[in-house]
C-alpha cells in the first residue's frame, strides 16, 4: 500500500478520521511530520496495521489503556505481562458471560410468565418498575 492521507487511513481501518485523531492524542498513534512544509501528513501500512490491531483488540474487550501497555509489551517483548492482561480480560469476559446467562435465564421466565394467561399485570412490565 502507499503512502495516504488521514482520510485514507481511517477507512482501511474501519474508523473515522476524528477516531484516528484520538488515537493520536491518546498516544496509540503516532502522528506523522508533515513532509516537505506540505499541510499533508503522510501514513504508511505499518500505521493501518497499529490501527487494525487497535479495534481488534478493542472488539476484544480490552480498554485503550490497556490496548497502550499492550503496544508498549510488543516493543520490549514482554510476553508475561502480555499473557495476563490478556487472562485478565478472559476473566472480565467470563463474568459478563454469566451476567448475560443470567439476564437471558431471567427474560426466558418472564416471557413464559408472560404467556401463560394469568390475569393481572404482565411480569415483564412488573419487573423492570423502579
Amino acid at each position: 500500500m502507499s503512502r495516504m492521507t488521514i482520510a485514507r487511513l481511517a477507512e482501511a481501518g474501519g474508523v473515522g478520521v476524528e477516531t484516528v485523531r484520538y488515537y493520536q492524542r491518546r498516544g496509540l498513534l503516532s502522528e506523522p511530520k508533515r513532509p516537505g512544509g506540505s499541510g499533508f501528513r503522510s501514513y504508511g501500512e505499518p500505521d493501518v496495521r497499529r490501527l487494525r490491531f487497535i479495534r481488534s483488540a478493542q472488539g476484544a474487550g480490552f480498554t485503550l489503556d490497556e490496548i497502550g501497555e499492550l503496544l508498549e509489551l510488543d516493543a520490549v517483548d514482554d510476553r508475561v505481562r502480555a499473557r495476563e492482561l490478556a487472562r485478565s480480560r478472559v476473566a472480565a469476559l467470563d463474568a459478563r458471560i454469566a451476567e448475560l446467562q443470567d439476564a437471558r435465564s431471567a427474560l426466558v421466565r418472564l416471557a413464559d410468565a408472560c404467556g401463560s394467561g394469568s390475569a393481572g399485570a404482565c411480569p415483564i412490565i412488573t419487573a423492570f418498575e423502579p
